[in-house]
């Protein structure tokens, strides 16, 4: 296939999209008939990612960056736009997660959570946005967390960068409805990805059987779960949906 040759002539830029959540999301959109530009700031692994999805017939590309470098995602945009074409869907996942107790956590690590998942989310949403107003229509997911609806010890960090990712959101919405482009934001909670596995295999997390035993529908979450919610916000269908929280959570209580 060629790009030319996507199903729905969308393009959809997925950050943080060679593993995890991102890489489900960016495996859903494909076959859902977008092509999918891949962003990731591990070296290859964006292009790994896209040559899979490729291999399974769908178009995809990788280009390496950092969110929180905007001349990075300046330069992978473009890129993008020459490969695949002008921008309509805008997936921000990248995010870093470290666990640390608040009185120890340093200002480094404050500043450099707040300008990947935060800043990072600004940068490619404000570079990949005229495309989509251009077009007068879009679609922007920003995912979220459910540690800013209720709370995470060791993660005040992480929590708080969420938590301005809820609020850009309802800004984002309020002034880009006229132009025909949707902002949501999906707040995932207890999802399996290979950065909860890492935790757990350094004890900083209890097995997937503990933590399923908190959640309603007796399980954790999978990329897939959250795959399907942004395919649904990226869609036709949401229309009129636009400046929410999706809680994709297993029935999770969020106080």
């Amino acid at each position: 296939m060629t790009p030319s040759s996507a199903a729905t002539g969308r393009v959809a830029v997925v950050t943080g999209g060679a593993a995890g959540i991102g890489r489900a999301i960016a495996e859903r959109l494909a076959r859902d008939g977008l092509a999918v530009a891949i962003l990731d700031v591990t070296d290859g692994s964006a292009a790994g990612a896209a040559k899979s999805i490729e291999a399974a017939g769908y178009v995809a590309r990788g280009y390496q960056a950092d969110v929180s470098d905007r001349r990075q995602v300046d330069a992978a945009l473009t890129a993008a736009r020459s490969d695949l074409g002008p921008l309509s869907v805008v997936v921000s996942n990248a995010a870093v997660a470290l666990l640390q107790p608040f009185l120890t956590m340093t200002l480094d690590q404050w500043n450099h959570t707040l300008a990947v998942n935060l800043t990072g989310a600004f940068n490619v949403v404000q570079a990949a946005l005229p495309d989509l107003v251009d077009a007068g229509w879009g679609r922007v997911v920003l995912i979220s967390s459910s540690s800013a609806q209720r709370g995470a010890p060791r993660m005040a960090h992480y929590a708080a960068s969420k938590g301005g990712i809820m609020a850009l959101t309802k800004a984002l919405a309020v002034e880009f409805a006229a132009a025909g482009v949707t902002v949501n934001t999906i707040a995932p909670s207890a999802v399996e990805t290979p950065s909860v596995q890492r935790k757990r295999a350094a004890g900083s997390m209890p097995p997937a059987a503990v933590m399923a035993k908190n959640i309603p529908v007796g399980r954790m979450g999978t990329g897939a779960d959250i795959a399907g919610a942004v395919a649904y916000l990226v869609s036709d269908d949401a229309s009129y949906v636009t400046g929410q929280t999706v809680s994709v959570n297993g029935g999770s209580f969020i106080g």
